[in-house]
This record gives C-alpha cells, structure tokens and sequence, in this order.
C-alpha cells in the first residue's frame, strides 16, 4: 500500500484551509476521498494536475452535479467509525496535547489499543 498522508491544523481552520496544507504531500496518491466541505473546483483541478482522482460529491448549492465513484465513497464510512472510536478516548477528542507530535503520538496510541480489542 501506499503511505497515508497526515497533516493537522486548529480546529477553527476551514477545509478549504486544510486542503491547501493538505496538497503539497499528496504526490503518490491515486485517490483522495473527501466529504463535500472540500468540494471546490480549484481544489479538484489541483488533484487532476497531481494524477490523484477526486472522489468528493459536490455540494448541494453547486449548480450542476459533479461525477464521483459513489461505490469507493461508501468506503468513507470506514474512516468516520475509525474517528468516532478514536474520540471515545478523551485525550483524543479534546486535544489536550497542544504539541502536534504528542497528539499524533496519543492517536497512535488509542489506535493500537483500539485494534487489539
């Protein structure tokens, strides 16, 4: 598999934010799946210009309806369970570390623990 792309910014930042810091390491991607909060056409020109397919449905004020693999987005929902467990560990969820480092460190941890039961 290919390696998974981390980045973090303060809970107050926009995706659209979050998605410009996000592109500069998604260089070996195929795919990226993302809900409809990233869902701006100079982010998908951004993607295709990458050879990364975007797999984002569009938002509902968008006049005309963008196409997406609607199979591999159900495979989102995977993610949203991974990150509703991971909130149930209270470090997690309120972001008690302020240090990127700590906190990716305690994911990590809550994550291991999580698979193992």
């Amino acid at each position: 598999g290919r390696p998974l792309s981390f980045f973090m910014t303060a809970g107050q930042i926009s995706d659209y934010t979050g998605a410009s810091a996000l592109l500069d390491s998604l260089s070996m991607a195929q795919w990226l799946l993302a809900d409809r909060g990233y869902d701006a056409d100079w982010f998908r020109d951004a993607l295709e210009e990458k050879g990364i397919r975007p797999c984002i449905p569009g938002r509902r004020s968008r006049g005309r309806p963008v196409k997406y693999d609607r199979q591999k987005y159900k495979r989102r929902s995977r993610i949203e369970i991974m990150f509703g467990r991971l909130k149930d560990w209270r470090r997690v969820a309120t972001r008690y570390d302020r240090c990127p480092t700590v906190f990716f460190s305690a994911i990590c941890l809550a994550a291991t623990v999580i698979f193992w039961l």
